[in-house]
């Protein structure tokens, strides 16, 4: 009788632990052709995912797999890694009966895992209960074993390839529109969605299958097609791609909706905040206006601190896109110019928290549609918002380190500033926002020469006046005393105090003038529109600042020689007969510009 129950229970195991196996499932992420690709990818995932394993596959590829797990935690880990961006969308669950000989963990590793689960093990190998005697034995019913509980793998049986291509002819034109959306959203295919299986989604199809350890026969039975289509369902529900319609704006785009949401209008966007700290941002543009419009909005773009200064730029007749980049922030921004209306939007995003925002960005771009006679009133503003000089329209602007004045020294529009314009700036503009490069400089004279990136043609240039003015005589200066606060640049007037500095240094001018912070590095001049000096600032010259209404200016014998020495040839002239206050004026602004220094 014991030898009966021996059998059974030997049955009743070999039965549970097959039951067991065909419940478990593993998670494929990845495919390679070659074992050393394949323990690099290995040993990557490894390093953020427990589980990892490595097999040899059936077709000669090597595939990298998470698990195994039960069938339906291998179908939970599986959503919730696609979803935090820790594994490709494509990723999907396998039965393992494609996976042959393990190469990953390396087989020291997985010999040292081994040993110890055997030394563990021993002790109860070692233990063995004596039987009872016969006598003593009353009958007793052994307890039931557990009935596994039924677990149902997500996707259909997998196809040979007579019954994948019988299937295939059964789909319908928007099921075979729905695949190539998929293959075109992981990447797979790039031609038009028309529903009709060409070389292009055969080559897809062949690719997809390859990436995934599958036949490439460019045939996708059901349960590849399931699979697929299960992986882009995720991605778009975890991103809730939805068509919004804005009648306000007139405006019809797909918006990730489960990653940001509507917020406030404030002429000329359309605000939607980002949702549960998703990083990402969109703001539908909308206003009436024509092409001087359009341009201005493509400047004033550039100048929020939502468009990061590195990234290309391109402003067309009716149209601009702009696109920026940095390790925190990342934007792309386009509008267009039709019947009177500019109309476009702008996706702004963290880099290290949305994944796959190339995805959102084309549907987006492929969706934009701007429909009616509407936009957004200029009346439209958030009910709480308040006027600030670094806001516009409720995005904060960016605003530079600092704000200098500079004059033109030749036709080509370079530039001469004060030192202390350009010292420690990571980039530089001039005029009206035109990136300039630092040509050279001389911290101990205090100048600096700027050279615009692309050609200026300034209004007029400085000519210089070497011989030194009587004591007394009036001078001018045309600085942007107010900083970025006024676009023109305004003319101060003083009277020259003398040769030298205050401690008698030569190659300075003291001068009577109540010259602000903004004016350092504008031009002196004299009453004939000739050039005398450039404006120091007030620590130059020693460790005590300039008295209050006192200015020091650089003299222009050291900046000739300064200029000479880099490869400007400028303009002088003897002294000339005085000009009328208005064009003095008109002359020295004329030939002002406003520096700019950001980081």
């Amino acid at each position: 009788m014991r030898a009966v129950f021996a059998v059974l229970a030997l049955l009743v195991s070999t039965l549970t632990a097959t039951v067991a196996a065909a419940q478990e499932a593993w998670i494929q992420v990845e495919a390679r052709p070659t074992r050393a690709e394949a323990e690099d990818r290995a040993r990557a995932y490894a390093r953020t995912l427990p589980d990892v394993t490595g097999y040899e596959m059936a077709a000669g590829w090597h595939a990298i797999v998470l698990g195994p797990y039960q069938i339906e935690e291998a179908a939970r880990q599986l959503n919730l890694l696609r979803r935090e961006g820790l594994i490709p969308g494509d990723s999907f669950l396998t039965d393992g009966r494609v996976l042959r000989t393990r190469f990953w963990p390396p087989a020291d590793t997985a010999a040292a895992d081994g040993a110890a689960a055997e030394a563990v093990a021993e002790p109860a190998q070692a233990t063995v209960a004596p039987e009872p005697a016969e006598a003593a034995a009353e009958p007793v019913a052994a307890a039931p074993e557990p009935v596994p509980q039924r677990i149902v793998d997500p996707f259909p049986p997998a196809e040979g390839y007579t019954e994948a291509r019988n299937s295939e002819a059964l789909l319908t034109r928007e099921e075979r529109e729905e695949l190539q959306r998929a293959l075109a959203w992981f990447g797979y295919y790039t031609a038009g969605i028309d529903g009709a299986f060409g070389p292009g989604t055969r080559a897809g199809m062949s690719e997809w299958q390859s990436r995934n350890g599958f036949d490439p026969n460019g045939i996708l039975g059901a349960r590849q097609r399931a699979i697929l289509l299960a992986a882009w369902r995720d991605d778009l529900a975890a991103m809730g791609l939805r068509l919004v319609r804005d009648d306000r704006a007139g405006i019809e785009i797909e918006l990730p909706t489960a990653m940001v949401e509507f917020d406030h209008y404030e002429a000329p966007f359309a605000h939607f905040r980002e949702k549960d700290g998703s990083g990402v941002r969109v703001y539908l543009i909308s206003q009436q206006g024509d092409a001087t419009t359009l341009f201005g909005l493509y400047e004033i773009m550039q100048t929020l601190e939502i468009v990061p200064l590195d990234g290309p730029r391109e402003r067309r007749a009716s149209s601009f896109t702009i696109e920026g980049r940095n390790a925190t922030l990342a934007s792309y921004t386009q509008a267009e110019l039709s019947g009177g209306l500019i109309k476009g939007f702008t996706l702004v995003w963290d880099p290290r928290k949305a994944a796959r925002i190339d995805k959102v960005l084309d549907a987006m771009k492929a969706s934009f549609r701007p429909f009616g006679d509407v936009a957004l009133d200029d009346a439209l503003a958030a009910p709480d918002s308040a006027a600030r000089a670094d806001m516009l329209a409720g995005l904060e602007v960016r605003r530079p380190e600092r704000v200098r004045s500079g004059v033109f020294v030749d036709g080509a529009g370079r530039v001469l500033t004060a030192y202390e314009s350009v010292e420690g700036c990571d980039r530089l503009t001039v005029d009206q926002g035109t990136e300039a490069a630092l040509t050279a400089s001389d911290a101990g004279a205090g100048l600096a020469l700027l050279t615009p990136v692309t050609a200026l043609a300034p209004a007029d240039y400085a000519t210089f006046r070497a011989e030194t003015p009587r004591s007394g005589a009036e001078i001018a200066l045309a600085g942007f005393a107010y900083a970025d606060l006024l676009d023109t640049p305004v003319m101060t007037f003083g009277r020259f105090a003398g040769p030298g500095g205050f401690d008698g240094a030569p190659g300075l001018l003291r001068l009577d003038l109540e010259a602000l912070e903004g004016d350092t590095g504008g031009a002196i001049f004299d009453t004939s529109g000739a050039v005398l000096g450039l404006l120091l600032p007030r620590s130059a010259g020693g460790a005590r600042p300039a008295p209050e209404g006192a200015a020091l200016a650089r003299d222009a014998g050291a900046i000739t020689a300064f200029l000479l020495a880099n490869g400007v040839d400028p303009r002088t002239e003897v002294a000339a007969g005085a000009m009328a206050a208005e064009d003095l004026g008109r002359r020295a602004t004329g030939m002002a510009t406003r520096v700019a220094c950001w980081n």
